[in-house]
Parts: structure tokens; sequence; C-alpha cells
């Protein structure tokens, strides 16, 4: 097992790591059970999470003996992880893309010499080993912090085995943002059969956020089946951890994302917190062609507060039980593949899981009613609106004898 000393403030000088040690901790109980992936600092200056995993790879070996799965604790861009930086040359949560996937996988012929297709040959050498082996339900977890302070929250791909998985921790639950997001390593999961929870903590440096990784982390080990109840002595007080976290448990559904670039300069308005109400026409930010209004009254996330990233903000709204239960329902009796069938609309003839909408035919048909079959992922395309759901919606590649 390898230890990672991870620096748990911004570091004045380099922190000494070896580049390319991913593995944190790894222990395997009985192997024919479930298999629980943690990732942690997949952004570099995010330290909260792989010292959350430092620390319970140190207690974990004494709960060995009982674990009913296998439990793999991975350190993420370990490059950036030292110099204390989000990356080196570009983002590795947005770097799981199928082009760059296929050029770093391992011994690939193709040398590179950007650190992140480095990161992701050596992540991409684990997974792989791990995924074919598996011989029960694989879980993942990604472990994240923001630049502004506010409540932590969970970030679910919409899929129902997703939801179900994460409706078991005491957390708020955001539905959409994955979906607004390419090249994020929980979408390159999730579209193998995973079940995926990315988990924003808090605010990078505070040490709360640490607290409220390991209280996830101890927890998913309980919901994966992987660690019976009974056996950890401290359940309720990790469960207590995120709920006093967490405040009121909520779904809020992602409306808007604020997409940036370097050259745009934008700037933040300072004082706003994750959940924090804004109204519509409210100056957000500002760039270098003028002010940035909300296009609609919501809740604000992740406003960015630093100087790397490509997210500005996002905007959402809460989403009541009725729907997700609605949803759930339509979801299993397959209705989304009936809409195939409606006029100006079609199967795409490249993914199963698309659908192309000839919206001149189809504008009868709100996104709202393709959120609910679980078509998050839109984009255009021809003059075609082409929306797309996750693989695997409510059926595990990983488990056989699934009714």
């Amino acid at each position: 097992m390898q230890i990672l000393s991870i620096p748990e403030k911004p570091p004045e000088k380099h922190v000494s790591i070896t580049a390319g040690e991913h593995l944190i901790g790894e222990f395997v109980g009985d192997a024919r059970g479930a298999t629980l992936i943690v990732f942690g600092s997949v952004h570099g200056n995010e330290a909260g999470g792989a010292l959350a995993l430092q620390k319970i790879a140190g207690i974990l070996p004494a709960f060995a003996p009982k674990l009913r799965g296998r439990v793999y604790f991975l350190a993420g861009n370990t490059r950036a992880i030292a110099k204390g930086v989000r990356f080196i040359d570009s983002d590795l949560n947005r770097h799981w893309s199928l082009e760059n996937i296929k050029h770093n996988r391992p011994h690939s012929q193709i040398t590179t010499k950007r650190a992140e297709d480095l990161e992701q040959t050596e992540l991409l050498t684990i997974l792989e080993n791990i995924l074919t082996t598996a011989r029960g339900e694989v879980y993942a977890l990604d472990l994240h912090s923001t630049s502004a302070d506010g409540v932590p929250f969970a970030t679910v791909g919409d899929t129902l085995r997703n939801r179900d998985f994460a409706q078991k921790f005491p957390i708020t639950i955001l539905l959409g943002i994955e979906e607004q997001l390419d090249g994020t390593i929980l979408e390159y999961l999730n579209n193998l059969g995973t079940v995926t929870l990315g988990y924003e903590g808090g605010q990078h440096f505070a040490g709360q956020t640490i607290k409220n990784h390991e209280a996830l982390c101890w927890l998913a080990l309980v919901n994966s089946g992987i660690l019976p109840k009974e056996d950890l002595p401290d359940f309720e007080k990790h469960e207590e951890i995120l709920k006093d976290a967490t405040g009121a448990r909520r779904i809020v559904e992602i409306r808007y994302r604020h997409a940036i670039t370097e050259t745009d300069e934008f700037k933040m308005e300072l004082g706003y917190e994750n959940f924090q109400p804004v109204k519509h026409g409210e100056v957000l930010a500002n760039d270098r062609r003028g002010a940035i209004r909300a296009g609609e009254s919501g809740l604000i996330l992740m406003p960015l507060y630093q100087s790397l990233g490509e997210d500005g903000f996002f905007l959402g709204r809460e989403v009541a039980p009725f729907w997700l239960k609605l949803s759930g329902f339509l979801r299993r009796l397959n209705v989304a593949g009936l809409m195939r069938f409606f006029p100006g609309v079609r199967k795409s003839p490249f993914d199963d899981e698309t659908l192309e909408i000839n919206t001149r035919i189809a504008w009868l048909f709100p996104l709202q009613i393709f959120h609910l079959l679980g078509f998050r992922k839109r984009r255009w395309r021809d003059n075609k609106l082409i929306v797309s759901r996750r693989k695997f919606d409510t059926k595990s590649p990983f488990v056989k004898n699934q009714e």
C-alpha cells in the first residue's frame, strides 16, 4: 500500500511526491463482492480528497477481514498535486474524450509530453485491470472541493442506478451537471456501466471538507454493501457529519452552465456561495464583453473564484420528488424507446441512446419531457437538436442474472 504526502494548503514550494504513484490504498476482502473506486484530487489544488483517502487508508486494514468486496483509493493528478495547482497542461477532469482515451491507452504507440496524457495512461492501466476483474457491481466516487465556500453537494449522472445509490446518503444531489460537461472521468466510467457519484465537499482547504470526504467514503463502503453497517461503529457519526454539513436535503436540476475560456477575462462578482438564490437579470459576473446577467431566477452553483477553470458558474432549480418518481416509473417502462416513433424524432444511426430532433416538427415536446426520460445531454448539429442519455440506466453490465 502506498500513501502519498499531500499538502493541506497551497504549498509555498514544490511538494516532493513521485509522479505516477496513484494507488493510495488497495483492500480486497471477498473478491466476488462489489468494487468501490474512490478518486481524490483529480484537480491538484483540491487536496482534501486525497488527504481524506490517506487517512482512511491508515484505518481500513483493521476492517479487511470484514470486507465483502474490493476497495481502491486513487490519487488523481499526481503531477499537479505535487505543485499544488489545478492541472499542468490541461484539465484532467475534461481529458476523458474518446480521442484522448484512444491515444493514451496502455501500450499505445503515440508519444506525448503533456502531463495529463501521462496521468491518463497511468490511470487507465489501473482502471482497466480493476474493471476487467470485477465480479460484482462497481461504484466510483470522485472527491472534489470548490473555490467558494458553501454547502457541500453531490453531482450525479442521470441514471436510475446512480440516483438510487446517491439517495442512500444524507446529501444534496445535483442532476444534470455531468451532462453539461465533456470529458470527465466519471462520464467515462459511467458509460462503461459503473455507478458513479461526484462530491463537492466544501471549500478547498477547510478542515471540514476533509471530514466531509471521510464521512462520505465510510458511508459508501456500507451503501455499496462492501462493509456491513453493524461492523462500522461510527456509522451514525459519519451520517451526522454529512447531515450537519448539508442541512436540508434537496435535489437540484442544473439548468445552465456558463462556460469560459482564458481569453474571456471572466471575473465573478464577489460574495456568491453555492445554492444562493439569484434573480433573473442579476449581474453575476463580468468579462471583456461586459456584464453577465442571470438568464433566469434560480440557485447559483460553483461560482469561480480561482484563476483556472472552464466553468464560470451554474444555475439550477429544485426538483420536486413527484417528478423523480414519475421519471423512474416511465424509464422502467422504457417509454424512451417509443420516442423515436413521434413526428420529428428519430433514433441516431450512430448511437442507440441518442435521438435527433427536428424542432420545426417536434416543437411541441419541451426539453423537460426528454429530461424525464434521461435525455439530458444536448447539442446542435446541422440544425437538429441532438439529445442523449446514459447507457446502463437500470441494469449493470457487471452483475449477472438481473431481473
